[in-house]
């Protein structure tokens, strides 16, 4: 009879600190090319991909955030069928699922990247851990950086920027109507780190919102 894997308590320990996430550096990133860039926002192409994604339901978005990455945490700590332990990369990406309320969210998606070495054949989680593995087809991503903790206090003002940004720029009529999502906050920095702390809000945008500007340049970036 196999023996599976035991969720270990020395782990839920370490991740119920809030902004917990462990990054550091030289770790793998999703591949992309930056194909429109101005002051304050730049739209990424990226690559397919495919992550381990952890869904809360939850209001706010620091306690689902928390209680996501407390099961990926788990999973990368060797908490699946294979036993593998698995190298932290970054960012950690929180999807928020549009809705009502005071973050204009219903739901989140809390999302590892996974590294090279397992991006084609991810072990197989804990049922226990209700995560689902997430292929994410190529796509361009608007990308606006912002310092300082991701909070419930300032994410939504973030993403607010960015769509004023978009407003006044090429890509106004631009924004994916295929995406499930209103918009995604990346976490790049450990929890550690007070100073030069890297976030982003991304938003799924389509270039063929554009009509003919700059079009053929962008599609073949």
């Amino acid at each position: 009879m196999t023996k599976r894997p035991r969720l270990s308590m020395a782990l839920l320990a370490i991740v119920v600190l809030p902004n917990f996430i462990c990054v550091c550096n030289a770790i793998e990133s999703p591949q992309y090319s930056v194909v429109h860039s101005e002051s304050d926002f730049e739209i990424r192409l990226y690559r397919e991909n495919s992550w381990m994604s952890a869904p809360v339901k939850d209001i706010s978005f620091e306690k689902a955030t928390r209680n996501g990455f407390h099961r990926l945490f788990q999973y990368i700590q060797g908490a699946n069928l294979n036993f593998s332990r698995i190298a932290m990369t970054a960012p950690v990406l929180t999807s928020i699922v549009p809705g009502a309320g005071p973050l204009h969210s219903s739901a989140y998606f809390v999302r590892f990247y996974l590294p090279t070495k397992f991006q084609t054949t991810p072990p197989t989680p804990l049922p226990e851990l209700s995560l689902e593995p997430y292929t994410w087809d190529s796509h361009y991503v608007a990308v606006r950086k912002f310092s300082g903790f991701a909070r419930d206090t300032n994410i939504v003002q973030e993403a607010e920027k960015l769509a004023t940004s978009l407003s006044r720029s090429p890509w106004a009529n631009s924004t994916s109507e295929e995406s499930s999502y209103a918009y995604s906050i990346a976490q790049y920095s450990s929890p550690f780190r007070i100073i030069g702390r890297v976030n982003e809000v991304w938003v799924d945008v389509n270039p063929s919102g554009l009509g003919g500007y700059k079009y053929s340049e962008i599609a073949t970036s």
